[in-house]
């Protein structure tokens, strides 16, 4: 695949040694991709990714994959912080109310099992920005197709089955899995179903029950002790 270089300034080196093991994917939430690129690259706004995905299909690689890009800000995902120098940020030209093009998403489906074999990172360290910061990012949104990435093997997916609701050990499933819970269980739910049930309303049910259980069995019963 075509890759074209637009360097951004705003990066640095990843910090305590560590490596990609998470890749997270945004929207920019901007209806002029033009100008989301320059933002991009712009040192006053301090915020880059390592790719932006055009909606005609163009890549752009801002931030080379062994530096840390200013991407994810404040969040933790199975009880890691600073996920910027822990992940590879993708951001999709998308104003977070439209579908994404086909071209774009071809091109993620083609960028993604590269940057994993790279790195060595599974379909479980396929993540969105809502999921590691629920309490205040909605991206890449209730439109990004996870059930395509998931066909692929270029992301996780839960099993379909309903288990009865209990709000404590749906937030401890949580935990499992890799959500922060700080923000409380309203907060959580909405990021599970923005992932996996996008059009879903209304309070914890059988059906999210279902997905959390099964997602927590898929991973390590205790999740990574919290770092810095």
């Amino acid at each position: 695949m075509q890759i074209t270089r637009r360097p951004s300034p705003n990066f640095g080196p990843r910090r305590d040694g560590l490596t990609p093991s998470l890749i997270v994917l945004h929207y920019t939430a901007m209806p002029n991709p033009d100008e989301a690129l320059d933002r991009l690259r712009s040192p006053e706004h301090e915020v880059s990714a390592h790719y932006l995905i055009h909606r005609d299909g163009r890549v752009f690689l801002l931030v080379d994959e062994d530096m840390r890009a200013w991407h994810a800000g404040a969040g933790t995902w199975r009880g890691q912080c600073d996920i910027n120098s822990r992940s590879i940020g993708i951001e999709l030209d998308n104003d977070g109310a439209s579908p994404f093009s086909e071209p774009q998403l071809t091109q993620l489906d083609r960028l993604l099992p590269d940057i994993m074999a790279r790195w060595s990172i599974g379909p479980e360290g396929v993540i969105g920005h809502s999921d590691m910061a629920p309490a205040r990012k909605t991206d890449p949104g209730r439109r990004f197709p996870w059930t395509r990435l998931a066909r692929q093997n270029l992301a996780i997916w839960p099993a379909a089955a309903e288990v009865t609701p209990d709000e404590a050990t749906f937030l401890r499933h949580a935990v499992a899995f890799g959500y922060p819970i700080d923000a409380g269980c309203a907060a959580v739910l909405d990021a599970l179903r923005q992932r996996f049930r996008p059009w879903a309303s209304g309070r914890l049910d059988a059906r999210d029950m279902g997905i959390i259980t099964d997602l927590a069995a898929r991973l390590p019963v205790d999740p990574p002790a919290p770092s810095t």
